[in-house]
């Protein structure tokens, strides 16, 4: 066991894949289960170690992680008064048919199609096991314990596998991530509204202020014999927090279809590889290395340190690029993270800052139709599955055959508040055909390319240059689907605990 690092904030209340993206643990396993038994899953719950967000040096080699769906909690026998205080989305579920339209979800992605989480087929909790690779498989097994048969029935097991820092596309991945203000310095409501890259703890964590200066709505109980162990409500004395140090979880499997993009890029180019490897890196905003599209900024931005390496390729903005000519406006890094400020024009004095917080003054078409990114953060902690087909493998059938092995990503991203983070970006920045002054396209990687009201197509791209012609790929196929999806509560570990508990007798 290492030795903590000491903190005011209670890191010990926290799952820690909220702080830690377990990379060293280049191993993971998520079991998607349904209770069989809600006495034994209680009893599998209070004795099962989760890990805790403490920083320990020498840091932790394993890892175990639980949440919970909103039937799940119902199977567990938590009254249903509690369950009711819980996020309307995540009460409905993810594949609850018009939150799929808002989604995306439809056609080839519709939740009727996936292995998990459609109709007949949602998961009451998901336990995710992370380690390194040779504690792997041990570790999930003293996990399980001898509880868990009786406890639950495997609806499926995820594997994962690394990909060494890439996506399976063939682009660096986890570079651009949002820091959370653990220790709740930064004022809010924000007065800062520069682009910036540190977000308000209650961004992430329910119980704590957002970007707004709230508190998310979440189960504020009574104080009784059962939540007498529960944190309780800074903005409400005398209750509980249920909430507090939790999360929303929502884990989606993007199957991701790596020979058919490669091959499109290159059909696009006429055959030339280097051709296709620009159209690709226009489509996603960055260098297959992950360098940005938009030059390195020397003055740093808040949040994102200034030495070289990983935190370095997050350190731009597209301020210096408003025709979209290095980086197209339709490119995948500009919709699900546009960058841009709560001042487009970045008023220089306090009089024209006035003016514009105000509403009047010159506004940018575009600027109107992309709102301001710090209230739509989330944080990813998804890992890649399958076989890695490499690029050049892809472009080069001698390499590899006519093989086109399944691969993907389980995307998994944390946010305190669903509807206005995860499913804002996915609807608003990823489907949206009109995002950015567009017209006819949707995200070139993850957009399924279903005509939508008042918009038949959506399948094109556009490659934008200042004072030149522009270039308009069309006919883009979809390059992933949707093959499973759930929306999940990940609690406290005093949230845990009060779960584990037999509250069926307060059950009206």
């Amino acid at each position: 066991m290492g030795c903590p690092v000491m903190s005011d904030f209670d890191y010990a209340d926290v799952q820690g894949l909220v702080r830690f993206g377990y990379k060293k643990m280049t191993k993971a396993s998520y079991a998607l289960l349904r209770v069989k038994n809600a006495a034994a899953a209680r009893a599998w719950l209070r004795s099962a170690s989760i890990t805790n967000a403490v920083e320990l040096d020498p840091a932790p080699r394993t890892a175990l992680q639980v949440a919970f769906t909103a039937p799940g909690l119902a199977a567990l026998e938590v009254p249903e008064p509690v369950i009711e205080e819980f996020s309307h989305e995540f009460r409905g579920g993810m594949a609850q048919e018009s939150r799929s339209r808002q989604l995306g979800d439809v056609e080839t992605n519709a939740p009727a199609k996936w292995g998990w989480g459609g109709p007949g087929r949602a998961p009451h909790l998901v336990v995710m096991f992370f380690g390194e690779p040779e504690l792997h498989e041990n570790f999930v097994q003293n996990s399980k314990g001898p509880a868990w048969e009786d406890a639950f029935d495997t609806l499926a097991y995820l594997e994962t596998a690394n990909f060494g820092g890439f996506e399976p596309f063939g682009f660096k991945d986890g570079i651009s991530q949002p820091e959370i203000d653990w220790n709740q310095e930064r004022k809010t409501p924000c007065t800062e509204l520069d682009y910036g890259n540190i977000a308000s703890l209650g961004e992430f964590l329910l119980g704590y202020r957002n970007e707004y200066g709230k508190y998310t709505d979440r189960p504020l109980l009574d104080v009784d014999a059962a939540s007498a162990g529960l944190p309780s409500a800074e903005d409400a004395p005398g209750k509980k927090d249920l909430g507090r140090n939790g999360t929303y979880l929502v884990m989606r499997q993007l199957q991701q279809d790596v020979r058919m993009f490669w091959e499109f890029a290159a059909q696009q180019a006429g055959g030339d590889t280097k051709k296709a490897e620009k159209l690709a890196e226009a489509m996603v905003g960055r260098t297959r290395a992950g360098d940005p599209l938009e030059p390195i900024q020397d003055q740093p931005i808040p949040g994102i340190e200034t030495k070289p390496g990983a935190k370095e390729q997050n350190r731009f903005t597209f301020d210096q690029d408003p025709a979209g000519d290095r980086c197209p406006f339709g490119a995948h890094v500009r919709r699900v993270n546009p960058r841009n400020t709560d001042f487009p024009t970045r008023p220089s004095n306090l009089l024209t800052k006035l003016i514009t917080m105000l509403g009047f003054g010159p506004n940018g078409f575009r600027d109107d139709l992309t709102s301001s990114v710090r209230f739509h953060r989330i944080v990813r902690r998804g890992r890649e599955y399958g076989t890695r087909l490499k690029p050049e493998e892809a472009l080069t059938p001698s390499l590899a055959g006519d093989s086109n092995p399944e691969c993907g990503l389980h995307f998994i991203c944390l946010n305190a508040n669903i509807a206005r983070q995860f499913e804002f970006l996915q609807n608003a920045w990823v489907n949206s055909t009109k995002f950015s002054g567009l017209a006819g396209e949707s995200d070139p990687l993850l957009g399924n390319r279903v005509a939508i009201s008042g918009c038949p197509v959506t399948n094109n791209f556009t490659k934008q240059k200042d004072g030149g012609l522009r270039r308009r790929v069309l006919g883009m196929p979809q390059f992933i689907k949707v093959r499973g999806g759930a929306y999940f509560f990940m609690p406290g570990i005093k949230a845990l605990r009060y779960l584990a508990q037999d509250l069926s007798a307060k059950n009206p």
